[in-house]
């Protein structure tokens, strides 16, 4: 493994990078494994500091990005906004009764699909 030294020029390219780079593409660009990566930022908590400082940078700048787009009325930042961040979701109610209150039958065609291997188990 190569030996890293940690300078404040490399903390912040660390940190500027971590926002768009995950740990194992971070780790083939200062050209050392990914396990080394993660005992670094282990022993020197500047690194892990601004491993997690970069990342939280990224994720707020499109998070903010994200909030203008659907404050603008996107309506798919919109929906994706509140299915992430406020727990909504969607839902489909498929109602299988009749006006007389049976049960409709439901009918499931397949269509293209064969039972090849029961075939050929039987052979």
């Amino acid at each position: 493994m190569a030996k890293v030294e940690i300078t404040e020029e490399l903390l912040e390219q660390i940190e500027k990078l971590s926002s768009v780079l995950n740990q194992q593409q971070l780790s083939d660009f200062l050209g050392i494994t990914d396990r080394g990566f993660r005992k670094i930022m282990e022993r020197d908590e500047r690194v892990s500091s601004a491993y997690k400082k970069g990342r939280a940078k990224g994720v707020a700048s499109i998070g903010t990005s994200l909030l203008k787009q659907a404050q603008s009325g996107n309506t798919t930042a919109m929906m994706f906004y509140l299915k992430t961040q406020a727990g909504w979701r969607e839902t489909q109610h498929i109602d299988h009764t009749t006006s007389d209150g049976s049960m409709k039958p439901v009918v499931v065609e397949l269509v293209g699909v064969t039972n090849e291997s029961s075939a050929e188990d039987t052979e």
